[in-house]
């Protein structure tokens, strides 16, 4: 039988070094700096160099160990190179943060193929690469680990009627979830945990058109009555990255202040 964790050091990560893709601003930086707070290591995954690097200085003058790695992941070959380059420099990976997407709207009878295939390369498609790269270069060798992914509530809905169509980040998404409990079966045994968090409205690049124009709309069909703050991500991410949640894999948590519930 499993001897107790130290419950005072149930969400400490002192010594795990985290991938975040995504993590140079929005959620992903959200969620880095609360796995940074708390011990990890950090691995700065996105496309744009000077936003990595500002993210980087952020988090180091608050004490937090951090490092840029720009990557597009909608390059196939980006996912084991990026996993490849962060073990070289950390010598390990014990946490991976799948927070990279994107989005595009239309009408789906109007939807670009291009977009389609930009959208499932950057929300699904990378999300696995990058999974399988880190579990074969890290997590299998090492005899564990915990992905976390980042979905969202359009993957648990249908998109309403009165916002512009988003099918592909909906299936994107979608997908995520499901990937999710296949992983976490397939390597349960393996001691590879794999979760996903599902939020709903937060203030956001991606966010920002569709909140500019039904963002009191949003709010109103939200039983507690705001969007998503600057700390709302944090607690679900560190229970699902560390010791706090062991015992759960293959779970979606939906942080959206119940909006998905009427």
């Amino acid at each position: 039988m499993d001897r107790p964790i130290d419950p005072t050091r149930l969400f400490d990560l002192s010594g795990r070094v985290a991938i975040v893709t995504g993590g140079s601003r929005g959620l992903g930086l959200q969620i880095a700096r609360a796995l940074g707070t708390n011990g990890a290591r950090l691995a700065l995954a996105a496309r744009k160099q000077a936003e990595l690097d500002e993210a980087v200085a952020e988090l180091t003058a608050d004490g937090i160990e951090a490092v840029a790695f720009p990557a597009d992941l909608a390059d196939g070959a980006a996912p084991a190179t990026l996993a490849r380059q962060v073990l070289e420099r950390f010598g390990r990976i014990d946490i991976l943060v799948n927070n990279a997407g994107a989005t595009w709207g239309a009408p789906a009878e109007d939807y670009p193929a291009e977009a389609w295939t930009r959208v499932i390369d950057v929300s699904l498609s990378s999300v696995f690469l990058l999974s399988q790269a880190v579990a074969k270069a890290a997590f299998l060798p090492q005899g564990g680990g915990a992905i976390v992914n980042v979905a969202s509530v359009e993957g648990l809905l249908g998109h309403h009627h009165r916002r512009p169509g988003t099918v592909a980040y909906n299936a994107a998404k979608g997908g995520v979830v499901n990937m999710t409990r296949a992983l976490a079966a397939e390597w349960g045994r393996r001691n590879i945990r794999v979760n996903t968090i599902a939020p709903g409205y937060f203030p956001s690049k991606m966010t920002g058109k569709i909140l500019a124009d039904h963002g009191q709309e949003l709010i109103d069909q939200t039983p507690l009555g705001r969007l998503g703050g600057p700390s709302d991500l944090m607690g679900p991410a560190l229970l699902l990255a560390s010791d706090a949640g062991r015992h759960i894999t293959g779970q979606t948590i939906v942080v959206d202040g119940g909006a998905s519930i009427i």
